[in-house]
């Protein structure tokens, strides 16, 4: 060791190095995931491009479409050898919020560079060589803040877009934007006059569009703007037959024999020009007869429902038949519209607790104006009960019975019993049997006791003595009553007199009811 000084370095320990090798193996991954170039910072989420050595020419794009759904935000910085943002190159991250490209030599956007980008809120594009811009790129974002400043712009109508952006003050703040003319002098961007530079406008002949199926109809387009715009029908989804003129003005759109099935399609007339578009649409209305598309025998449910489904415009009008006889709704059978899509109409006819007396065949009737149709279908709720042709679907549940005055007149209902019928009938024999046995027991009761005085009375302690008179009720002569001290306890005896008058007669004896006793205290 001598005099000579050592230098101690303290080395990372063996936990501490898994850790860095564990983050630059994760960042490696990205970076290779990603593309990453050696001028940028890769992750999850974020790209970060700001060196301006070795730099970038083109934007980065990951290897795989699907490695770039996360990221949220890329900031790129002095690339001065980035010089376009093209077509399917930001596209590959979807869900990009924030995008910014500053100090840098970019010179042109493509129209269809963000197209994919629907969740884009800032885009900042400030200091680069744009001389124009055009509004494509952007229309179709809900952009918060979108920053130009600095950007040598040429003063003409491809950026007058921006200038109207700032007149109907956009943006939270204003920035202040400049222009050079044709002289190269800077020019405030609100004070930009270029001739024959407008904002193009678009009007339909009739933003009211109706037809009934099968005619045809033309509507027409009349635009304006500087210079003239181009013109486009925007069609989606149209099925009926079509063609249209654009090289005149106002341009025109005939749709021919139309189909029922494009009733309520929006159809568009889209005017364009450099700085700018306008769009005029207008719903097509088709009146056609109604069209029983589907119907099916009924399925249980919360209650049994015979669905359909019925196209018509005006809505139609729906008529039940049982058996060919007019269907009278009620609460417990009732037609249900559950879903109303443009002029289609899904739905069912409901039934509560229906019963053998509800099985048949049914047909529904749609009509309107233009037209009617109907369809038929055979519905079995349950089996006849005895008829032996099988077991009663869950007899328990059907607690109602649907009378045949819910199904219209098409039986005679002088012989029939109904669900009420039968359970009034049940109720009165239940009554019945309760009284015969209340009775029988009380008969039981009074001959148990009777048998139990009987018994006990041969050897009770009270004697039977005549020793008053006392007047009884019906037509008994005499009731005796004496009171005797016997081991010093009361007694009492009822002696009833058997000599009757000779006038009564037996049914009179018969009147003998109730005859009070009082009892008497023995010391008088």
């Amino acid at each position: 060791m001598g005099g000579g000084t050592v230098s101690w370095r303290r080395r990372p320990g063996p936990g501490l190095a898994r850790l860095w090798g564990l983050c630059c193996l994760v960042l490696g991954c990205w970076r290779g995931a990603l593309g990453c170039p050696s001028s940028c910072r890769c992750s999850s989420w974020r790209i970060w491009c700001a060196e301006p050595v070795p730099g970038i020419s083109s934007f980065p794009v990951p290897q795989r479409s699907a490695e770039g759904d996360n990221v949220t935000e890329i900031y790129i910085a002095n690339q001065q050898k980035l010089e376009s943002i093209n077509d399917n190159e930001v596209g590959f991250y979807i869900g990009l919020k924030n995008l910014t490209v500053v100090n840098s030599g970019l010179r042109f956007v493509s129209r269809q560079a963000f197209a994919k980008n629907v969740n884009l809120q800032y885009i900042n594009l400030s200091r680069n060589k744009l001389s124009s811009l055009s509004k494509k790129p952007f229309r179709h974002l809900g952009l918060s803040d979108l920053i130009l400043v600095d950007n040598p712009f040429k003063c003409s109508c491809e950026i007058m877009w921006i200038k109207k952006f700032q007149e109907t003050k956009f943006y939270t703040e204003t920035q202040d934007l400049y222009c050079l003319d044709d002289n190269n002098k800077r020019t405030a961007l609100m004070d930009m006059k270029v001739p024959n530079c407008d904002l193009p406008s678009a009007n339909l002949s009739n933003y009211n569009i109706t037809v009934v199926e099968g005619k045809s109809i033309t509507l027409y387009c009349d635009t304006s703007g500087g210079p003239p715009p181009n013109v486009s029908w925007v069609l989606t989804n149209l099925v009926s037959n079509h063609e249209s003129d654009t090289s005149k003005n106002p341009a025109s759109l005939t749709i021919k024999n139309v189909s029922s099935m494009d009733s309520g399609l929006w159809i568009s007339c889209v005017a364009e020009n450099i700085v700018g578009e306008d769009q005029a649409s207008a719903e097509l209305t088709v009146f056609f007869a109604p069209n029983i598309t589907f119907i099916e025998s009924p399925t249980p449910d919360h209650h049994w429902c015979i669905p359909f489904t019925v196209k018509g415009n005006p809505k139609p009008t729906l008529q039940w038949f049982y058996e060919g006889a007019i269907l009278n709704e009620s609460e417990y059978i009732c037609t249900k519209i559950h879903v109303i899509n443009q002029s289609e109409y899904h739905g069912c006819l409901q039934l509560d607790n229906p019963t053998h007396l509800n099985n048949g065949a049914y047909t529904l009737l749609a009509k309107n104006e233009y037209g009617e149709d109907e369809k038929r279908v055979d519905a079995h709720f349950m089996s006849v009960p005895g008829d032996g042709s099988g077991p009663i679907v869950d007899p328990d549940v059907y607690e109602y019975e649907t009378t045949p005055n819910d199904l219209g007149d098409t039986t005679n209902n002088s012989n029939q019993i109904t669900s009420t019928d039968v359970s009034n009938k049940e109720n009165e024999d239940s009554i019945t049997v309760y009284v015969v046995v209340g009775i029988a027991a009380l008969v039981c009761t009074g001959l148990v006791i009777m048998l139990i005085i009987l018994k006990f009375g041969r050897h009770s302690k009270f004697g039977m003595k005549v020793h008053g008179e006392v007047k009884g009720v019906g037509l008994v002569d005499q009731i005796w009553l004496s009171l005797q001290d016997c081991d010093n306890e009361e007694q009492v005896m009822v002696t009833v007199n058997n000599d009757v008058h000779n006038n009564s007669t037996a049914s009179d004896n018969n009147r003998l009811g109730f005859v009070l006793f009082h009892k008497i205290p023995l010391d008088g």
